[in-house]
Formats: C-alpha cells, structure tokens, sequence
C-alpha cells in the first residue's frame, strides 16, 4: 500500500471583531482542513457555529505549545490537513503559532497562507500617520525595567512605531512613552471593526491627560509617531551610562570607558565615572 502524502498546515487570519470579514476562503479551508489547531477552542467554536462548520479541535496556546506542537507536527506528516487559528487576526503575529509554523518548515510540511484581518496594519491604514516605512513592536512588557528598556531601544527610532495594549496598561505604558520620547503625535486606535471602534489623532500628553481622568475601555493599538528626521535626541545621563556599560564588557578600564562615554553624550566624564564606581 502506497504511503499518505504529508499534509498541509493552513495559516487562516480571523475576524478581530467584525465576523463578516471572515473570507468565503477561510470558511472554505476549515471546513475541508482535518482538524483545527485554535488559540481558544471556545473562541472559536463561535465563529463555527456562525459558519456551520463541523471540525475536530484541539487547543494550541501559550503555555502547551511545546508539546502540543510536536503532537499536530506528527498529525500532519501523517496526512491530515491542520487549519491553524487564533483568537482574532493572523496566526504568528505576536502569537504562540509562530512556533508551530517554525517547526512545520524545520520538517518539510509546506504552509500555506489564508489571510485575514491584521489589527496592526488596519490601525496603521486608519491612523494618518506615516505608513511608508513602519516597525511593529507588539505587546510590551508588563515589567517596568523591561517596557523601560525596550522603549529606550526606540528613542531614535525614525519609523512609525505601532504597539499593542491592553486597557488596564494603557495609562503606565503612556506615561513611559511620553517620559523616554517627549510629546508626540499619536493614533489611538481601538476596537478595530466592533461596534465602538474608533480612531483618535492625539498627542502623548495628551493622551496621559486624558486617560489619567477616564478609564480605558477596550483593546487598544498605538500609532506613535517616529523620530523627526530635523530632531537629533538629546542624551541623558542613564543613556550615557548604559553606553559606558557596555564599553567596559568589551575590556575598556573605567575611566576609558567614562571619557569615551562622555564624547558621544555630551555628560560630563566625572559624572560617568561616578555613576559607575558607585
């Protein structure tokens, strides 16, 4: 008996809120796939009822990929055809498929596109703002240390910037764009095709001021404006040390290490030197 062909894994975006923006293909490809490997499986058997789609699932989040992952690999060399879905938008995108659709190409099994909805580049597409050249950064940390230092990696940063956010971090995360990147201009976008969508042009202070007497309701995409290409940014002292830091992992002395931090700053090498002997 000849042996079964590998199967296939579809990559199908959702509706993110809008069902009617689920495509006649995507209906299509689940209801022909195998199974379905889905973020939610309640999520998602939702959006099969409304289709009338019949489909064994089984769930693929965050914290059972690793495992999960190797057991639909498995199904799929095997023969079957795996429909991946996400709650709401396209698979791997600041999503736990990234991985599945990683280990798919490590072992041969050919993926397959289906798209849909992506919350990112609609904002983008609804914000006004630059959208010839734009960098997505995702969800931030929930840790301050580490939302500090990623935004910090992005003070000169030229391209409009896009960021995912949920309501209840929306204010801290505000606070500490308008602290590392001064006032700028900025798209709040939320509830992208539900009922109270909507689309604000704004500033960062403004948005601080605004959300620090009004709570946050809904999911939320910010579209920050980058680095004007007039403005050169003003360096601090914890840029100036964190520079110094970095030239003393590579075998500068101290004091090497403050006076070639004190060229590029412009902060005094003294205070340098005494931020790092302290």
């Amino acid at each position: 008996m000849a042996m079964r062909m590998a199967g296939s894994l579809y990559v199908v975006g959702t509706p993110i809120g809008n069902l009617s923006d689920f495509s006649p293909r995507a209906v299509d490809t689940l209801q022909n796939c195998d199974f379905i490997a889905a973020e939610d499986t309640r999520v998602t058997l939702k959006l099969l009822n409304r289709f009338q789609i019949k489909k064994p699932m089984v769930s693929y989040y965050e914290h059972n990929r690793r495992e999960r992952g190797e057991m639909i690999l498995a199904r799929i060399a095997a023969g079957e055809n795996c429909a991946l879905v996400t709650d709401a938008g396209m698979p791997a995108i600041s999503d736990p498929g990234e991985d599945l659709v990683n280990l798919c190409h490590a072992h041969g099994i050919r993926v397959e596109a289906v798209p849909g909805p992506t919350a990112f580049a609609t904002a983008v597409a609804v914000s006004g703002l630059s959208s010839g050249r734009f960098t997505f950064e995702g969800f931030l940390s929930v840790n301050k240390p580490s939302r500090r230092a990623h935004l910090m990696g992005l003070k000169t940063e030229k391209r409009t910037m896009v960021f995912y956010e949920a309501p209840h971090k929306l204010l801290a995360t505000l606070k500490d764009m308008l602290e590392t990147f001064g006032d700028r201009e900025l798209a709040i976008v939320r509830e992208l095709t539900k009922m109270h969508e909507a689309a604000e042009r704004t500033t960062l202070a403004a948005a601080v001021e605004k959300y620090t007497q009004t709570a946050p309701k809904g999911e939320f995409v910010l579209v920050l404006a980058g680095l004007p290409e007039t403005e050169t940014p003003q360096k601090t002292a914890e840029d100036a040390y964190a520079y110094a830091q970095k030239l003393l992992t590579e075998g500068l002395s101290v004091n090497e290490a403050a006076k070639a931090a004190a060229k590029w700053s412009g902060i005094k090498k003294s205070d340098i030197y005494k931020l790092l002997t302290e």
